[in-house]
């Protein structure tokens, strides 16, 4: 048995104990082959849809496929009916999270009553939101969100922004670029993003809030981000694996590669990779966001924005990143457990998933166990298998094969 870092690995046919992880026995059932032991992952940004619309995904299925995927702890945006702007609508979800989630799963609160941007939301009241967002939507007043960022301040909470100009979007629905110019797309500007993130970055700075970016997806805001951080702005920022995998040129007239912010151009994937290998972006968070077959399946121009992803996101990045040595399993687990935690002030406690690592599998969304099957990684040849995740000392999931 090797140690390495943040992560070990185990012949096949090995039976363990874990005392590190609370001694859990792991059984492994092949003679052959490699399996590695990860720390939990983390995702700061997932939509499990619960109340209101739970005919895309509920927190059962949600916290079944984050289990799959690896994941003990997830954070859910308040993007729900009702939405959770105050102490009672937040209590309508955690009540629900109790009853079904198998992973942990901390709700964010919203910054603004009902995400409509025109008062602040009860704030002081959420003590259970994790932070403060209005995922979706971008806070589009200066002093909303400067008001938002000095209460957060007072609480000592999270700001997440989804930062998006509106007056900027002219119905865009893919990035402005060779694509959606050669098909006769509607394109979303990159500036829709970059321009709302320069002013939360003068806004955080003005007030000390502690600042989080949202699915960052263009080179500008990976520079603003870093000399953001070069002057002592308490920022951190996400991005998602699609984003640095994938752009523009993989799109297909298929719903399944539309989500907001879009797949950018190769400038901006490669930028984003450097901002992830440099420091610049602190985490990878999957923005899962599932819909239903029927509205996902009008195409680019018609379908709902969001991707499934907590299912695909360890072995895409495993594949695409890390085997061709782009980066290290280190800095994935800094990515994908610590640095979220951290940020978060999310536990680790006794929690890790089980991976075999020499397994290629074509990924079939119809063997999620998300209710959402769109995902642009259908159909792709991927890494890795998790095998078993444990979450506060309890198997949530145990791949049988």
């Amino acid at each position: 048995m090797g140690a390495v870092n943040n992560f070990a690995f185990f012949p096949a046919s090995l039976s363990l104990r874990c005392p590190g992880f609370g001694g859990t026995a792991i059984p492994f059932l092949k003679d052959k082959g490699e399996y590695a032991v990860f720390p939990g992952f983390c995702d700061v940004h997932v939509h499990f849809r619960e109340p209101g619309f739970s005919y895309k995904e509920t927190v059962a299925a949600g916290s079944a496929a984050a289990a799959h995927g690896g994941y003990t702890a997830v954070c859910t945006m308040p993007n729900l009916n009702p939405v959770p702007d105050g102490p009672e609508t937040l209590a309508v979800q955690e009540d629900i999270i109790r009853r079904d989630a198998v992973v942990h799963v901390y709700p964010y609160g919203a910054i603004t009553a009902g995400e409509m941007g025109e008062r602040l939301a009860d704030m002081a009241g959420m003590t259970g939101a994790i932070a403060f967002s209005d995922d979706g939507r971008g806070v589009q007043s200066e002093d909303m969100m400067r008001a938002a960022m000095t209460e957060a301040k007072r609480l000592g909470k999270i700001i997440a922004a989804h930062c998006e100009v509106n007056s900027l979007l002219h119905g865009g629905y893919i990035h402005d670029g060779a694509y959606a110019a050669a098909h006769g797309h509607r394109g979303i500007s990159s500036e829709s993003e970059w321009r709302e993130i320069e002013r939360d970055l003068r806004l955080a700075k003005e007030t000390g809030c502690a600042y989080h970016v949202c699915h960052i997806s263009t080179k500008e805001s990976v520079a603003l981000i870093r000399a953001a951080k070069a002057g002592g702005v308490d920022v951190t920022c996400e991005t998602g694996p699609h984003y640095l995998i994938l752009d523009e040129n993989e799109l297909e007239e298929d719903g399944r590669f539309k989500m907001n912010p879009p797949l950018r151009s190769k400038a901006d994937r490669e930028a984003l990779m450097e901002g992830l290998l440099d420091g610049t972006i602190d985490m990878i968070a999957t923005d899962h966001a599932p819909h239903s077959r029927e509205e996902k399946s009008r195409g680019l121009a018609g379908s709902a924005m969001g991707i499934v992803g907590l299912e695909t996101a360890f072995p895409a990045l495993y594949t695409y990143l890390v085997k061709p040595g782009i980066l290290s399993l280190d800095r994935l687990m800094e990515l994908m457990v610590y640095n979220p935690r951290k940020r978060f002030h999310i536990p680790l406690g006794e929690d890790y998933t089980v991976w075999e690592l020499g397994k290629r599998v074509t990924v079939d969304p119809e063997q999620f166990l998300s209710k959402g099957r769109a995902t642009p990684f259908a159909g792709r040849e991927l890494y890795g298998v998790c095998r078993l995740t444990v979450c506060g000392g309890k198997v949530v999931y145990r791949n049988e094969e």
